[in-house]
């Protein structure tokens, strides 16, 4: 299955990978720093979110285009099961 983001969509995901990738910045910048524990785990905390944000709207992508193109009959001879079972593995790899 290939991803295909557009306007918004390609806007909104990379802004969280790019709040996650600063994010972790942080926290590399706070360790070697030797800043406090709770601070460096609360930033840390906060690039988790953003990770899982993105991956979410990835994988809420990937559903609509999976939607889309099984009414249109397009599924690359992948049967409905096997494409659900593929998108169920997806999302619970972010749980």
């Amino acid at each position: 299955m290939e991803l295909q983001f557009e306007g918004d969509d390609l806007k909104s995901v990379l802004n969280r990978l790019r709040r996650a990738q600063g994010q972790i910045s942080g926290v590399i910048k706070m360790i070697e720093e030797g800043r406090d524990c709770e601070d460096v785990v609360t930033q840390l905390a906060a690039a988790s979110r953003a990770l899982d944000r993105a991956g979410f709207a990835i994988i809420a992508t990937g559903l609509q285009q999976c939607l889309t193109d099984a009414e249109k009959g397009d599924r690359n001879g992948e049967t409905t099961e096997q494409m659900k079972a593929r998108l169920e593995k997806l999302f619970l790899s972010l749980a």
